[in-house]
């Protein structure tokens, strides 16, 4: 099976979370394609047909994001509006993603405490999922770094970038 891991960080550089995860999946890179939106379009100007390529040419899809707002990061969304296209993702003879598999895995700043407590991580990517499901795809279980923002321990970090290396794979 082909992986893609769509990583949407804006600051990846700064990032522990999600820098981890990365060097973590590289490991791996035989079996996992790395793409890095906001380093392929510093210019925020998307290859449509490149993007949509590499969708087809994988059969699982992980997006990582790091949660924003209670949303996804600005590019993440702009690659959906853009990429997942009528007649090619949905809509008559929109069925290149249909059967695929698609995980999200995000990183938090605050606790898993202050999102149960607020509402959860589920409900606020509820529209994402949707639409990905609105696509034809198989949404599988989400992977989550919780409290990234409470100075976690490199530790920690490290168990959960192993668990989201062999949950992907």
């Amino acid at each position: 099976m082909k992986y893609l891991v769509i990583v949407t960080h804006p600051n990846i550089e700064e990032s522990k979370v999600n820098k981890t995860w990365i060097d973590e999946l590289q490991q791996h890179d035989d079996k996992v394609t790395i793409h890095q939106l906001y380093k392929e379009y510093p210019d925020l100007n998307i290859n449509v047909a490149k993007e949509q390529e590499l969708l087809l040419n994988h059969d699982s899809i992980i997006i990582q994001f790091p949660l924003h707002w209670f949303n996804t990061p600005f590019l993440f969304k702009k690659w959906m509006d853009e990429v997942l296209t009528y007649g090619w993702a949905f809509g008559p003879e929109g069925d290149k993603l249909k059967g695929k598999k698609l995980r999200l895995s995000v990183s938090t700043g605050g606790t898993e405490e202050t999102y149960n407590s607020f509402v959860s991580l589920e409900e606020l990517l509820k529209s994402v999922t949707v639409s990905f499901q609105y696509c034809g795809l198989e949404m599988l279980p989400l992977h989550v770094f919780y409290g990234a923002n409470d100075n976690p321990k490199f530790e920690d970090i490290k168990v959960n970038s192993k668990q989201y290396a062999d949950l992907i794979l």
